[in-house]
């Protein structure tokens, strides 16, 4: 019997921490028919092949909520890093306050500016759930 750990696909996703001038964060919630529907997350998404991470939210805030931003303004907060059951996610998160036009939901998912104590009222996916007192003790 091996004590080795069975091997998991890494899944790197970048996710970002939309912060308005109140001091909210925006949260999208994952449509019907995605894995995790229903629950509420941070936008973001999966980080291509030849893309960093910044370069990956600035294309995922641009399809997801018609918004623009630049690499520069993204400042990194903390990261998760959470086993599923078929890969392990490892999911950089990124605070923006700098960004360009309104965020609308672009792919039919709902969106809601929630101030981050309010997170946990918002069902969120396991590998998000402890980013949030990282965002209370910012904001």
């Amino acid at each position: 019997m091996s004590d080795e750990p069975t091997p998991f696909k890494l899944l790197l996703v970048a996710a970002c921490a939309l912060v308005d001038a109140d001091g909210r964060v925006l949260l999208s919630e994952r449509p019907a028919g995605k894995q995790l529907a229903g629950l509420w997350e941070f936008p973001g998404g999966k980080v291509e092949p030849g893309e960093s991470p910044e370069d990956t939210l600035v294309r995922e805030l641009t399809e997801e909520l018609g918004i623009a931003t630049k690499p520069a303004c993204l400042a990194p907060l903390t990261f998760a890093s959470h086993r599923y059951e078929t890969f392990h996610l490892l999911m950089p998160l990124y605070v923006c306050r700098r960004f360009e036009g309104i965020p609308a939901g672009l792919e039919g998912q709902k969106i809601k500016w929630v101030r981050p104590r309010d997170m946990r009222n918002y069902p969120m996916p396991p590998a998000d759930e402890p980013l949030i007192p990282f965002l209370i003790d910012l904001l």
